[in-house]
């Protein structure tokens, strides 16, 4: 992975882990997650005009068909992400579940379908960051009921980790729509499905989130959408092998968010997690 890749990936960690943060310290809703995909789309719309013009950019049908795909992976992912939170799952275990899970499954189906072949180096750094993660949790099990709940959809929430993970790297790498212009018309998709069925089953949904958790809609919205812009930028001349474990850094920035901000403890297993996670980034650079 060359210097300039591993750094947006780890610059994406960041961002991703602070939008985590905002979500499950509001409480989130269904609500929330509409309103911040709502106004990404606003906030981004400027972006995405000048891009396309200056590339001269006009999607293909396959193209609209790859955003509406991923805008669908990605709907049912933040619904499952904010129903974890909601469950009564710590920013510190349900994160680094869905994060580890999703990223380990996403190299296993990339050597066995997409002929990808990571160095013994970089598989050894993958599955160091892998182990990491779970060092960080501890056992998830040991928690109260309601903590079980949120492991349970923080594991479904991996699993769409690793399957759009997965879509988006041929939609950028193999089909070449611009990251930008990508995201930004799957997340169009995305409001196109969300916003009509949040006020269906929870009328006045976004408003209520509007009037008072503007400051943290507004945040996700222009945090969540640039935090995977990076990603796809990273995946249009790196093997998704590679960034998608580097991206599970972004675990290290969450448990010491939960830790300090959310009280959330257990600083000495974080520290030796990420120890770990500095070995498998290590790692992977030099694979």
């Amino acid at each position: 992975m060359t210097a300039l890749a591993l750094g947006l990936v780890l610059f994406s960690a960041f961002l991703h882990a602070s939008w985590n943060y905002l979500l499950k310290k509001s409480g989130g809703g269904q609500g929330l997650v509409s309103l911040a995909s709502l106004l990404s789309l606003v906030v981004y719309a400027p972006f995405v005009i000048v891009l396309a013009i200056w590339k001269g950019y006009t999607p293909a049908p396959i193209h609209l068909a790859l955003m509406f795909a991923s805008g669908i992976l990605h709907t049912v992912y933040f619904l499952l992400l904010d129903r974890a939170y909601r469950s009564g799952g710590d920013l510190s275990i349900v994160y680094p579940l869905a994060r580890a899970t999703g990223p380990l499954l996403t190299i296993l189906f990339a050597v066995a379908f997409l002929a990808e072949r990571p160095s013994g180096v970089a598989l050894i750094g993958a599955v160091l960051i892998g182990a990491s993660a779970l060092v960080l949790t501890g056992n998830p099990f040991r928690h109260r009921e309601a903590a079980r709940q949120g492991v349970r959809f923080a594991f479904l929430t991996g699993l769409t980790i690793a399957g759009y993970t997965l879509w988006d790297k041929a939609s950028v790498a193999t089909f070449l729509v611009p990251p930008l212009v990508y995201d930004w018309g799957c997340n169009a998709c995305r409001v196109v499905v969300l916003v009509p069925w949040t006020e269906r089953r929870a009328r006045g949904g976004m408003a209520r989130a509007w009037a008072t958790q503007r400051k943290t809609a507004i945040g996700i919205a222009v945090l969540s959408p640039l935090a995977y812009i990076l990603v796809l930028t990273a995946m249009v001349y790196t093997p998704v092998s590679l960034v998608a474990p580097a991206r599970e850094v972004s675990i290290l920035f969450a448990a010491l968010m939960g830790a300090h901000f959310l009280r959330e403890g257990d600083v000495a297993r974080r520290v030796v997690a990420a120890i770990g996670m500095v070995l498998g980034v290590a790692s992977l650079t030099l694979g």
